[in-house]
């Protein structure tokens, strides 16, 4: 089996995925743009060959890189790159090299549209906040009186909570309809309450081989508007009702044979229309795995290995890997370099070390979103995650 795996030493955890393909017996093929001899040594072990692109950006380099491979190892069986920024350029090389084991442009675009999502949350039975697209002036006015201020303005197909924002009054309202928007923007109701997601392996025919919730205190685009500090955490287990929900949901987008990262939000206040406290309500689905170190904690959280498990599906279409171990609520909290913190990261070893299962620094565009410095730590209770949360957080 063939595999081309786009950008396998971006992030840096990302070999894992080849690594995990390469001794189920695959050949994989990387495509970068770090030189060779930049390469980590655990990304050059996980991989058959490596293309250097001098930019991913380029289709056309990456095209070649792909036909040198089909010409080289025989035709491409899968071709993948598990990040939210390459699925575009993923599902239109696909189409262009005859990949039939992923989604083609026309279906990803409709995967990644956050107004074509709506129908198919709709026919799935999930409640969605009420959208319109930015175009007509009068019809987003409209809108807004209709729903009520503030509401929120975010990209129809953006990355993360990059360019998202919340439209507080008419004013603001107003800045945006004459703004020079650099892509197509959506304004939505506001709705307000905790972000949760989902996370699942699916098979050839949508079923999960694992499930896994993580649960956001903190509002990512607040986060990264007013650069607050970070925590979140996966659990041991799954709520019932957001697995219903999420398995329609899967059923409904059509998606099988991928990892799924899917956003909703939990409501803490009643919203007519959408739900009562509690309730949940769908935000976006992500046809790739949760981004960073995600993978991970879902590993320390449930004691098995998501890398494989999503590997085992590419190879024979199911895993063996997926039996839960001792679970942990693994909480992830970073500091800024920005701000001074009470404890260095020393500190923070001594104090937590014996449960600290990850830490170091992340990439610098990764900063923005998720801090400078990050601390995983396995732990039994999530009141011992709040504690852990708040040592790594406070401030001199």
């Amino acid at each position: 089996m063939n595999v081309v795996f786009i950008s396998p030493q971006f992030p840096e955890n990302y070999w894992n995925w080849c690594d995990s393909l390469r001794r189920n017996g695959a050949t994989v093929l990387g495509i970068g743009d770090t030189p060779y001899d930049n390469l980590a040594p655990e990304v050059i072990a996980s991989l058959d060959e490596y293309y250097w692109v001098s930019s991913l950006e380029d289709y056309d380099q990456v095209f070649r890189a792909v036909a040198f491979f089909s010409y080289k190892y025989g035709k491409i069986d899968w071709l993948e790159s598990q990040n939210e920024y390459w699925l575009a350029q993923d599902a239109r090389l696909r189409d262009d090299f005859h990949i039939t084991t992923g989604a083609g442009a026309a279906q990803m675009s409709q995967w990644q549209s956050k107004a074509e999502m709506k129908p198919l949350y709709s026919a799935a039975g999930v409640p969605t906040a009420r959208q319109v697209r930015v175009f007509d002036p009068e019809e987003v006015r409209a809108f807004a009186r209709e729903v009520g201020f503030p509401v929120f303005a975010k990209p129809e197909r953006g990355v993360g909570a990059g360019g998202a924002f919340k439209v507080a009054d008419e004013a603001e309202l107003e800045e945006l309809l004459v703004a020079e928007l650099d892509e197509p923007y959506v304004i939505e109701e506001f709705v307000t309450g905790d972000i949760c997601t989902y996370e699942a392996v699916l098979d050839a025919d949508g079923n999960p081989l694992f499930e896994n919730q993580t649960e956001c205190p903190v509002d990512i685009a607040s986060t990264v508007v007013d650069m607050l500090d970070v925590w979140f955490y996966t659990c041991p287990s799954v709520d019932p009702k957001l697995a219903k929900l999420a398995r329609a949901t899967v059923k409904s987008f059509g998606v099988t044979r991928r990892f799924v990262h899917m956003e909703f939000f939990r409501l803490t206040a009643d919203k007519p229309g959408l739900g009562k406290v509690g309730d949940y309500v769908g935000l976006e689905v992500n046809v790739r795995a949760p981004g960073g170190f995600n993978p991970d904690m879902i590993d320390f959280a449930h004691s098995f290995d998501v890398y494989q498990i999503w590997a085992d599906m590419v190879t024979t279409g199911g895993s063996t890997h997926a039996s839960e171990g001792e679970t942990f609520f693994c909480v992830f909290a970073s500091q800024r370099d920005c701000y001074e913190y009470a404890h260095s990261y020393q500190e923070i070893l001594e104090q937590y070390g014996d449960v600290i299962c990850m830490h170091g620094r992340l990439a610098d565009v990764l900063s923005d979103d998720m801090g400078n410095t990050f601390f995983m730590a396995r732990l039994k209770s999530i009141e011992d995650g709040e504690r852990f949360a708040s040592f790594v957080h406070q401030r001199r």
